[in-house]
């Protein structure tokens, strides 16, 4: 194939996935600049893997997993660099009186989310987006019994958070 095909193909590869790529920047960065610079990470090892895909998998599961791995990546070098919210920080992150509850309710979830270790953070991603867990195992390289596991483990911790909250803001 040559250079001008492989490049089209590329760039056909990347919008029909573009839905996948701004889910796991979104999960994985704060703001505009850093989502910036994890598309253009993400971008560049995509394009450098392309020829080692094997059609083993579906191409979103292999996309999905390089997205993930350079996330991950991303996330260690820029959580050395600067102070993430704790836990009991980010769920009191909660959105202002104006904001809708539906809003509320999104932003608090991705708070949550923000502060699960880089594996949990990628195992919920995809669960939330409906992922079997057989793809989830394939994707994160664990068995589908320890996704089950740990599925539950992070649910069973969000329920807590959302109780912890709830009795916080209904003291105050």
């Amino acid at each position: 194939m040559n250079h001008t095909n492989e490049k089209d193909r590329f760039i056909a590869i990347l919008r029909e996935n573009k839905g996948i790529l701004l889910k796991v920047i979104r999960s994985y960065c704060k703001n505009a600049e850093d989502w910036r610079d994890l598309e253009q990470e993400i971008v560049i090892q995509l394009w450098k893997s392309l020829r080692s895909y094997n059609q083993q998998c579906k191409l979103s599961t292999w996309i999905y997993r390089v997205a993930l791995n350079v996330a991950i990546s991303h996330y260690r070098k820029t959580k050395k660099q600067s102070n993430h919210a704790s836990l009991d920080e980010a769920i009191f992150i909660v959105a202002e009186d104006d904001v809708s509850e539906y809003h509320s309710r999104r932003d608090f979830l991705y708070n949550f989310i923000n502060t699960l270790d880089e594996m949990n953070k990628a195992l919920i991603i995809l669960h939330l987006e409906d992922h079997s867990h057989k793809e989830i195992s394939d994707i994160l390289g664990i068995s589908e019994g320890n996704v089950a596991t740990k599925i539950n483990r992070i649910k069973n911790k969000c329920r807590n958070a959302i109780q912890h909250n709830y009795d916080y803001t209904r003291s105050n």
